[in-house]
């Protein structure tokens, strides 16, 4: 659900300390165009404890971050565990190596920082979903379980390790991933488990308010796909990677639960 801006009062532009690092001239682009069309404080942290800080300090203005997908997911984090992440609404200004931006990209925010800045104050506030996990964790877009990485063993030249390079590999066990030994859940209903070798699973938010999309792909099957609103993954020690950050794990289990419309971004009209 989208919605015209409300008139723009006092922002924070919270400024991530990588992007001021990697591209001061966008910074500068960014606080310029914002400085102009509202009343702005403008906060430099210099670590994440200072960005926290800044991020609890707000008060009633509305927060505009100067960085990348990391800056966005840590703002949005904190905002949810301090449970005052409803009813309010925030924007990004993306400034970072282009890798860094994927999920600005598909949240639709523009990659131009003049851009983005222009729809922080003429937007319109577009209400979007949330996967909560069961340590308080937060996906915005979406996670994927990829297959776990086949260790490679060095050469050893033995009679053994000749039959094993002869011999032909047991079913599931060629290519250079090895497969996931996985119970899959989607809303109590189970998709996979332990006892049929799985390639990978994904989880992504589709359309606000929506259920969201669960991707199993089973080895020597169709992929399963099914609207859920609650996904838990148990079994061998399994790792994560959501939004395009940093990989989690391992686990032996986790549990991700959908909050519609749970945090407002600002988009271009």
């Amino acid at each position: 659900m989208s919605h015209a801006g409300a008139p723009v009062g006092g922002l924070l532009v919270l400024v991530d300390p990588v992007a001021r690092r990697l591209d001061g001239e966008s910074v500068r682009i960014a606080k310029d165009v914002l400085c102009a069309g509202a009343t702005a404080k403008v906060s430099l942290p210099d670590s994440p404890e200072e960005f926290a800080r800044a991020l609890a300090r707000r008060g009633h203005r509305r927060l505009v971050i100067v960085g990348d997908d990391r800056a966005l997911l840590r703002a949005v984090t904190l905002m949810h565990r301090s449970r005052d992440l409803a009813g309010e609404t925030l924007s990004l200004i993306p400034v970072g190596p282009a890798h860094s931006l994927a999920l600005a990209g598909s949240l639709g925010v523009p990659l131009s920082a003049v851009m983005a800045a222009r729809a922080a104050l003429d937007g319109v506030v577009q209400a979007r979903d949330l996967l909560v996990d069961d340590s308080d964790g937060v996906v915005l877009g979406g996670l994927r379980i990829p297959p776990p990485v086949r260790k490679q063993v060095p050469p050893v030249r033995s009679y053994r390790s000749l039959l094993r390079m002869l011999l032909p590999s047991p079913p599931g066990a060629g290519g250079p991933h090895a497969v996931h030994r996985l119970r899959v859940e989607a809303d109590g209903a189970v998709l996979a488990d332990v006892d049929h070798p799985v390639q990978d699973v994904a989880v992504v938010t589709r359309e606000p308010g929506g259920p969201a999309e669960v991707v199993v792909r089973l080895v020597g099957c169709a992929a399963l796909t099914v609207r859920a609103a609650t996904v838990t993954v148990s079994g061998a020690d399994f790792r994560y990677r959501a939004d395009h950050a940093a990989v989690t794990g391992p686990l032996r289990r986790r549990t991700w639960t959908l909050r519609p419309g749970a945090w407002s971004l600002t988009v271009p009209r």
